[in-house]
C-alpha cells in the first residue's frame, strides 16, 4: 500500500509539473501576439553619437570615423585635449583638412566639447575664458561643426547665488551672441557642483535674455528634482540642442521617457554617448549601446 501510494502521488505530481510548464508558455505566446498588435514601431527614432570624454578620448579623426560608422554612430563631439587633436593651435589649412575628413565621412555631423565656465569670482579669470570660447567658436566653425558644449561651472564659496548666475547668464548672452553670428550654436551643460540643475540653468538662460544661448541636458539623476522630471524638462525643451546619455542601463534613469518627450518636442539633434567606463572591446560595446538606445524607443 505505502509503495502504491508513493508512486500515484509521484505520477500525479509529475502531470502537475507538466501542465504547470506548458501554461507559461502557452501565456507567453499570447503576450508576444498581443505586443505585436498593440506595440508601434517606431519608424522616426533619435539619432545616437558619440561623445569622446573617455571612450575615444585616445583615437584620431580616421579611428573616430571608422569606429563611428562600423557601429551606426551619426556623429561625434570631439572633447578638447584628447588626441584627435581638434584645438585652436590648428593653422587654417589643417582646420579646411579636419572639416573635409569628416565631410567625406559617412558621419553627418560633428560639434566640439570645450571646458570653458564662467562662474569664476575672478574678473581677469571669466575674461580669458570668454574670449578663449570665442577661438574656440571660430575652430568650430572652421571644422564645420555645429555647436560647442560650454559649462556653468559651480556656485563659488562666499558669493551669492542669484549673482553667480547673471554672470553666467550674461557672459552667456555675449558668447552665445558670437556664436550665432559665426554659425556655430552656444549650448551650456547641466553640469557641475549645484549648477547640475535644470531650474539653475533656466534662471541662468532668463538672465542672458538672449535666444542664443541652448541647453546640452546632461541626463543627470538632479533632472527630477523640484517639481519633476517632466516639468523641469518642459521648462527648457525649445532650448535644448544637445543631448549627452550615460549608462542607458541605470534603471534609476527614464531614459524611455526622455527620449518620448525628447522626440515629441521636435528635436532634431543627436545624442551623444558620453560613455565613462568600458570593460569590453569598444567597437562591439558601441553596437550593443546603440541596439539598447534603439530598444528604449520601440525601434527594435
Amino acid at each position: 500500500m505505502k509503495n502504491n501510494f508513493s508512486r500515484r502521488r509521484f505520477l500525479q505530481t509529475s502531470a502537475l509539473t507538466a501542465t504547470a510548464a506548458l501554461v507559461p508558455g502557452s501565456i507567453l505566446a499570447s503576450d508576444l501576439q498581443n505586443m505585436k498588435s498593440t506595440v508601434i514601431p517606431n519608424k522616426n527614432p533619435l539619432k545616437v553619437g558619440l561623445m569622446t570624454y573617455l571612450l575615444g578620448r585616445d583615437w584620431d579623426i580616421e579611428t573616430i570615423i571608422k569606429n563611428c560608422t562600423e557601429t551606426g554612430f551619426l556623429s561625434v563631439e570631439l572633447r578638447t585635449t584628447h588626441k584627435h587633436g581638434v584645438e585652436v593651435t590648428l593653422t587654417p589649412a589643417e582646420r579646411a583638412k579636419v572639416k573635409k575628413r569628416f565631410e567625406d565621412s559617412a558621419l553627418e555631423t560633428i560639434s566640439l566639447a570645450s571646458a570653458f565656465q564662467y562662474h569664476l569670482p575672478d574678473q581677469e579669470q571669466l575674461r580669458k575664458n570668454i574670449e578663449g570660447t570665442k577661438e574656440y567658436i571660430l575652430l568650430a566653425k572652421d571644422v564645420g561643426a555645429t555647436g560647442i558644449r560650454v559649462f556653468p561651472n559651480a556656485f563659488p564659496e562666499g558669493v551669492a547665488k542669484e549673482k553667480t548666475m547673471e554672470q553666467i547668464g550674461k557672459a552667456l548672452a555675449e558668447v552665445g551672441q558670437f556664436g550665432h553670428n559665426s554659425g556655430v550654436e552656444v549650448r551650456v551643460c547641466v553640469h557641475g557642483s549645484g549648477t547640475n540643475s535644470v531650474p539653475v540653468i533656466k534662471k541662468i538662460i532668463d538672465y542672458s535674455q538672449s535666444p542664443y544661448v541652448y541647453v546640452n541636458w546632461n541626463c543627470d539623476p538632479s533632472d527630477a528634482q523640484g517639481e519633476g522630471f517632466e516639468y523641469n524638462f518642459n521648462s527648457v525643451k525649445d532650448r535644448i540642442k544637445g543631448v549627452h546619455l550615460h549608462e542607458l542601463w541605470d534603471q534609476d534613469y527614464p531614459y524611455r521617457l526622455f527620449f518620448k518627450l525628447l522626440s515629441e518636442s521636435g528635436y532634431k539633434g543627436y545624442c551623444n554617448a558620453e560613455i565613462g567606463r568600458v570593460s569590453c572591446e569598444p567597437v562591439e560595446f558601441m553596437k550593443c549601446y546603440r541596439g539598447l538606445f534603439l530598444a528604449l524607443q520601440n525601434v527594435i
